[in-house]
């Protein structure tokens, strides 16, 4: 069965800091996709993150690039296998340089944290009970 992929493309101030940042929450970076202006982040088999310079982002879209510190573009939600995992990359964003962002959400079947990164891109991390997932 084909496994659909995600590529989400952000517009970051510096892509050095960006895959610094990225790798430092455990995540690799393509070096196939990756150039002075974007890099390729592997979150997982089906999830990439392209962190595109201003200027690089620009050349596929003629809209404004937001201010993802100033307004919110889009919120990315990244499934976690413990409350524990949601707490580790929490934690590991803020080590390396990320903010916290809103409030922990504790709904016992349910746990979620969330993180901006350096260019205010919030990432909010989820933890399920797979007991209560249905189908």
């Amino acid at each position: 069965m084909y496994q659909q992929m995600i590529f989400v493309n952000l517009a970051v101030n510096d892509v050095a800091a960006s895959k610094k940042f990225f790798t430092e929450l455990g995540y690799t970076i393509n070096p196939q996709f990756t150039t002075d202006d974007c890099a390729c982040v592997v979150i997982s088999d089906t999830i990439i993150a392209m962190l595109l310079s201003k200027k690089r982002y620009q050349d596929f879209t003629k809209k404004e690039i937001a201010d993802a510190t100033k307004t919110s573009e889009v919120l990315l939600c990244l499934s976690a296998e413990s409350r524990d995992k949601v707490d580790e990359l929490v934690g590991k964003a803020v080590a390396a340089g990320g903010t916290v962002s809103g409030e922990t959400q504790d709904y016992g079947t349910m746990y979620g944290r969330a993180f901006d990164d350096l260019d205010g891109h919030t990432w909010e991390v989820m933890w399920m009970d797979p007991s209560q997932v249905q189908g």
